[in-house]
């Protein structure tokens, strides 16, 4: 019999929020499934097939029997010494082997570098909007999630004196990530310059994210924080992974590069909870990292017409205004102006609200941004067909333009 007392559920995972993102676009399959014809603009997920090439790589290592067992935690040398490879050709940041511990997706080496860096109380400074997945991590890891609100005013992005403005005796890291998931921001080289020195100059450590390092638009240029400021790079843990660039959401490839003693605690960590990453998986990345980006660039091509188009559409409807997003694959638009409006007889007073108004009245699944620390906002892929995104948009433009 339990204690009167006991919960069924330890209050660290009860605290979990689930995934705001998957559970939308679990929303839209749902109803996909039943046979309504949803837009879901809710998952970061490529609508192209993974390349065929890794494809093939992955069904040979499926028939070598080397691929059948065990392999190290950290990840296969033949990957390990590609991504070091890799990282030199994409960034111009220079590591070894012994800095790289492949995961299961990006996710897993998020968790894993706060996991490695965090103890109970120290603070980690996140800029909103963010990925709903950091503030669950950092928690998880002992840490306090410190948010630091960014607008259109500044492009989304954050300055320097906003961060030392939080800073405390227990600020231990700062989360850098450009571009941007969810607002499409991407830093200039002379603003990560500055944020990096910053963390210099205070001892901080910094994890950024890159996993959206092709992903980019226009004039904008990405950058990685360790290789713009040298002297960060003993204290700077890099995540990326094969998702996002090679269309691979579904092999779960991950990996974090950082200082030897960091990445060597994390594959401790990764030995007892996970163990090795998938080998066929690893295979496919290896074949995906070592390759060429002509893929990329083609998909590269295409994500730029569609934001172009949403960014377009969205501004056309009144009430909705959006920053031309310059990298990833998101909008971001503020729908602050349709708050307080009837519509088909509701009257939505948050993002949260309209997000469940688009998907029962117009079939259309997006973001809210409060699952982004950011109300007011969707958070809208345009990793979707060319016309699904048009035909979303649309029905969006006829619900929102009924308005009285």
């Amino acid at each position: 019999m339990a204690r009167p007392t006991e919960t069924r559920v330890s209050a660290r995972l009860a605290a979990v929020s689930p995934s705001a993102t998957l559970a939308v676009d679990a929303k839209a399959k749902a109803l996909q499934a039943t046979g309504v014809n949803v837009i879901g603009f809710g998952a970061g997920e490529p609508d192209f097939p993974t390349p065929a090439h890794i494809v093939e790589a992955a069904v040979a290592a499926c028939r070598d029997p080397r691929n059948h067992k065990y392999s190290p935690t950290g990840g296969l040398p033949d990957l390990r010494q590609a991504l070091v490879e890799k990282t030199r050709r994409d960034s111009g940041l220079e590591v070894t082997p012994a800095q790289v511990l492949v995961t299961n997706g990006g996710k897993q080496a998020i968790a894993n570098a706060f996991a490695a860096l965090c103890d109970p109380g120290d603070e980690v400074i996140v800029p909103a909007p963010y990925w709903t997945t950091y503030p669950e991590s950092i928690a998880l890891a002992g840490g306090v999630p410190v948010v630091v609100g960014t607008d259109e005013s500044t492009g989304f992005r954050v300055a320097v004196d906003q961060l030392e403005a939080v800073r405390t005796d227990r600020t231990k890291v700062l989360l850098f990530v450009s571009p941007s998931n969810p607002t499409g921001a991407v830093y200039p080289r002379p603003e990560i310059e500055a944020i990096g020195r910053w963390a210099v100059e205070h001892g901080l450590w910094v994890i950024t994210d890159e996993i959206y390092e092709h992903l980019v638009y226009g004039g904008a240029e990405h950058h990685s924080m360790p290789v713009v400021v040298p002297e960060l790079a003993d204290r700077c843990v890099v995540v990326n992974g094969v998702a996002k660039t090679y269309a691979m959401t579904g092999w779960r490839v991950g990996w974090m590069v950082g200082p030897t003693d960091v990445v060597a605690a994390a594959t401790n960590l990764q030995s007892h909870e996970t163990s090795n990453v998938a080998n066929v998986s690893q295979r496919a990345a290896l074949a995906a990292v070592a390759g060429d980006l002509v893929a990329v660039a083609e998909m590269r091509s295409a994500f730029d017409r569609r934001r172009l188009t949403i960014h377009r559409m969205l501004n056309e409807i009144d009430g909705v205004t959006c920053l031309e997003p310059e990298g990833a694959f998101y909008a971001f638009p503020s729908v602050n102006g349709l708050l307080g409006r009837s519509l088909r007889g509701r009257t939505p007073a948050s993002s949260a609200e309209l997000a469940e108004l688009a998907i029962d009245e117009a079939q259309v699944a997006v973001v809210p941004g409060e699952a982004f620390g950011a109300p007011g906002y969707f958070r809208m892929s345009y990793a979707l067909g060319d016309d699904d995104l048009v035909e979303g948009v649309s029905r969006l433009a006829a619900l929102f333009g009924e308005s009285s």
